[in-house]
């Protein structure tokens, strides 16, 4: 393959070829021929993890070990990112690409294909793209101009460095620019003098912006890459053409870049592009570049930069990144978000576009980007970066981890990366290596003893979300040109997963919000996207979907080549729905008399199915159907399947739904599936009016996923078990027999109690220091005539696995902490209850101790507020069963 290069249009087949070959799975899978089954769980289908190598100095043992425990704890691949080092272990640090490390990492692949685990890794070392062979040249930059004032007659006798000054342009009082850059001399000085008039003249140069690689690994440290400078893109690969060129064992699936943190604003070359570009040459127009106000010429010369900006990264400079990956074997994962182009085009520019969401901002109308420009553009796999700063280091729970993927998920998200897991030799004792900025995934941390039980239910839901094919109704069009129009005294916005930065100001953050709110399913679109779509059979056919119908928001600007796409695609016979209005102008400067007229003809003659007004009014008299679930609040993801339609629903509310929900889409029957516990069952289903209902059971915080069959309901199919309460609840009473059995830094004393609550209240030291799992065991009778109740234990801190009678119900991971149990006998019924606490406790007593722990370089270990972390002063973590238990008689109803 070395040599080729891919056209855009065919990368989505060959990701697909490509993953096929990696990950011997078909990423496109049919969901299963039974409805009524889970399909065959795969590494792809299984959360992966953010593995951050310190200092890159691991070992083949303790790789090996280390992804043993990988596996065994359901995990489907890890992504390798060397960053800085731990103290007192410099002498094993490797330098990044040296024979030795390369040697690594054919350890760690080979050892993950016999495990069956994926592997990626970052294309360089910390974030983002750079490192020791990029030069001030190739440093991401910014622009420098400095100005001088001549009057009528004056020479300019401003000296200026000859090498670095790109343009010297003269600008007189009410008369056109002069370049008088070839006037400038080897010596720095200019031989030029104004006319009659005065004049003042621009010099830009660049220089580097000073941002350099982010936690660094050794032989990864240098300056972050101009990605507004194709040539440096280039030129920067060329150190891993000549590792890859002499490695010769099984390489990773994926090359990644993390998110776009780089300072630029500028490259080398950059008049020659924009002029390229945009058609006129930016040297005319510096002095509304530079303007910061509000005048007209300056918003449209700032909008044809900005977008040039955003054209260079989206079809040139990252596109070099993704053809190098394909021609040397590797599929790309990137991270667009805070860039400062088209994240839905950049995004698409690699097979597995990734989001976040980061500590607080978790928005999922802002994930949705990323899923957005995988199913536009066709690529089969939207991954996330999962738990980056979701709580305070060791307080982050298990439910905390489910809730944010069910989030994830109602993004459009199929492929989860926890975010993340530190290598840490086992010589390293207890906490071990840890990464500043993450949730605590790793064997150390007292959660990871329930982990599986969270792994499997991931690996459940993306088993159905990364079958099939979305299905949503409509494309929403971001009007990008308004935010390239809008004044500011930076150059270049960015758009952050922050969506208070900008989504939240937009109309088009306020069009989406509606939409999600009424139940409507959607994908953004951008202005390069729309130039590719087609119509069929009346619907708007893209490379990866097809839609209903098109909504613009609000906008005061649009591109004539967009308002001629929609024209032609209402022409033949698609909804497009303008909010409001139609946008009144164009963006920017170029051929900017002869555009507004062609516009101004062109929307004196729009289709008829060109609909103008609210949008929520103009789609229903559409018939374009939205799934009314969400009047109940609940939340949903849908996509395609062989025999019908795969739902994922939440209820991400605070109350209780129970009732018959009406769907968009119509069957035949519908299947359940609870992935927390792998129950299926055939749903309530009947004919109301001309439409199906199907009874829906979800507490706060939980989720299903309902599969939509067209086909006959099987002879032999099972109904779904829908628990109704057949008697008052009972409280356990009786000794509570607790035994520490796993955990540290010491296995408190056995203890028994009648009364629940947190073990850190026994004034036992040991307990209260503890980080690990309890078994609580009781001999209980069941209500009178009940054979089967929800046993409710209450406020659970923080897991718990349930056993009653030698039967295992699971692991409990978030409230509800109830399951139903059976086969209860009349007396003495065994409960056991293995409770597993998080590890703040732990924590808390070596700081308290003054316990050197953190061992970390660079930036340490910091709290979320990046200050220096200490938990001395944390109050106690409530731990264990806390209660009340209660027994619930229960038995199944047809609702």
């Amino acid at each position: 393959m070395v040599g080729m290069h891919y056209p855009r249009h065919w990368r989505p087949l060959f990701c697909l070829l490509l993953l096929t070959v990696l990950l011997g799975v078909r990423p496109a899978r049919a969901a299963g021929t039974d409805p009524l089954a889970w399909p065959a769980l795969t590494s792809l289908n299984r959360p992966w993890c953010f593995w951050w190598w310190p200092g890159s100095a691991v070992d083949t043992t303790n790789l090996t070990r280390s992804l043993e425990r990988y596996q065994a704890a359901g995990l489907g691949g890890v992504h390798i990112i060397p960053i800085y080092g731990a103290k007192g272990a410099e002498a094993d640090y490797i330098d990044y690409l040296s024979p030795r490390w390369l040697d690594m990492l054919r350890h760690t692949v080979t050892e993950a294909k016999r495990l069956d685990l994926g592997v990626d890794m970052t294309t360089g070392t910390g974030w983002c793209f750079g490192g020791p062979n990029v030069d001030d040249n190739d440093a991401n930059a910014n622009v420098v101009f400095t100005t001088c004032d001549l009057a009528p007659g004056q020479a300019l006798t401003n000296t200026y460095d000859h090498a670095a000054t790109q343009a010297l342009i003269a600008y007189p009082a009410g008369g056109r620019a002069i370049d008088i850059t070839d006037r400038l001399r080897a010596d720095g000085t200019v031989a030029w003098s104004a006319d009659y008039r005065p004049a003042r003249v621009y010099a830009i140069s660049q220089k580097p912006s000073g941002r350099m690689v982010k936690r660094a690994a050794p032989g990864g440290a240098g300056p972050m890459l101009n990605l507004i400078y194709p040539d440096a893109v280039t030129r920067w690969l060329q150190r891993y053409t000549d590792a890859f060129a002499s490695y010769a064992g099984p390489k990773p699936r994926a090359q990644f870049q993390d998110s776009y943190e780089y300072i630029s604003d500028w490259s080398p070359d950059f008049f020659a592009r924009f002029e390229q570009l945009r058609g006129y040459p930016l040297q005319s127009e510096l002095p509304a570049l530079f303007d910061a106000g509000t005048n007209e010429l300056a918003l449209r010369v700032r909008a044809d930069y900005r977008e040039t900006v955003s054209d260079i990264m989206a079809n040139d400079s990252l596109p070099r990144w993704v053809n190098w990956s394909h021609e040397h074997g590797f599929l790309t994962r990137d991270q667009a978000h805070g860039s400062p182009g088209n994240l839905l085009d950049i995004y698409a520019d690699a097979d597995i576009p990734e989001t976040e969401m980061f500590h607080l901002d978790r928005n999922k109308l802002v994930s949705k980007f990323a899923s957005s420009a995988a199913h536009v553009a066709g690529h089969q796999l939207t991954a996330a970066e999962t738990g980056t700063w979701l709580a305070e280091h060791f307080t982050e729970t298990l439910a905390d981890l489910k809730y944010l993927a069910d989030d994830m998920f109602l993004s459009g998200i199929n492929h989860i990366f926890y975010h993340g897991n530190c290598y840490s030799p086992d010589e390293a004792g207890w906490p071990g290596w840890l990464f500043y900025a993450s949730t605590e995934m790793n064997p150390r941390n007292s959660i990871w003893h329930d982990v599986p039980a969270l792994n499997t239910y991931i690996a459940r839901c993306q088993s159905i979300l990364q079958s099939g094919h979305p299905d949503n109704d409509i494309l929403l069009y971001w009007p990008i040109s308004d935010y390239w129009m809008q004044p500011g005294d930076t150059l270049l916005p960015h758009f952050t997963v922050k969506a208070g930065d900008w989504l939240d100001r937009q109309p088009l953050g306020t069009a989406a919000r509606q939409l999600w709110n009424l139940g409507y399913s959607f994908d953004y679109v951008s202005d390069l996207q729309l130039s590719k779509s087609q119509v069929v059979d009346g619907r708007i056919q893209m490379p990866g979907a097809s839609y209903r119908a098109i909504v613009v928001p609000v906008c005061q600007y649009i591109p004539l080549a967009t308002m001629e796409n929609l024209s032609l695609l209402a022409g033949a016979g698609v909804t497009v729905i303008f909010e409001k209005q139609l946008p009144p102008d164009l963006p920017g400067l170029t051929e900017l008399a002869e555009n507004r007229a062609a516009l101004k003809v062109l929307t004196n003659g729009l289709p008829a199915e060109v609909r103008i007004g609210e949008i929520s009014g103009q789609l229903a008299a559409a018939n374009v159907p939205r799934e009314t679930l969400a009047d109940a609040g609940l939340s949903f993801v849908r996509r395609t399947a062989n025999n019908g339609w795969n739902y994922f629903i939440a209820n991400r509310g605070t109350n209780d739904v129970a009732g018959w929900i009406t769907l968009a889409r119509t069957g035949t029957w519908a299947a359940l599936l609870d992935p927390l516990t792998g129950r299926t069952g055939a749903a309530a289903f009947r004919r109301a009016g001309d439409h199906e209902e199907i009874y829906l059971d979800l507490p706060a915080g939980t989720s299903q996923i309902v599969r939509l069959v067209t086909g006959p309901l099987p002879a032999n199919a099972s109904a779904w078990d829908y628990w109704r309460t057949n008697g008052p609840a009972t409280p356990l009473t009786g000794d509570w027999h607790v035994t520490f059995v796993q955990g540290g830094p010491v296995l408190p004393a056995d203890f028994t109690t009648a009364t629940l609550g947190s073990w850190t209240t026994l004034g036992d030291t040991n307990t209260q220091c503890f980080a690990g799992s309890a078994r609580y065991t009781i001999h209980f009778d069941a209500p009178a005539g009940a054979t089967t109740c929800w046993l409710d234990l209450g406020d659970v801190r923080q897991s718990a696995r349930v056993r009653v009678n030698g039967i295992d119900y699971g692991t409990l991971l978030a409230p509800p902490f109830r399951v139903a149990v059976s086969h209860l006998k009349p007396t003495d019924n065994l409960l056991e209850v293995e409770i597993t606490n998080v590890s703040a406790n732990r924590i808390r007593d070596l700081d308290r101790r003054g316990v050197s722990w953190k061992t970390m370089g660079d930036i340490g270990i910091v709290n979320v507020d990046y200050q220096p972390f200490n938990a001395a002063a944390w109050p106690l973590a409530p731990s264990g069963l806390l209660g009340p238990a209660t027994l619930t008689p229960i038995a199944a109803a047809t609702p």
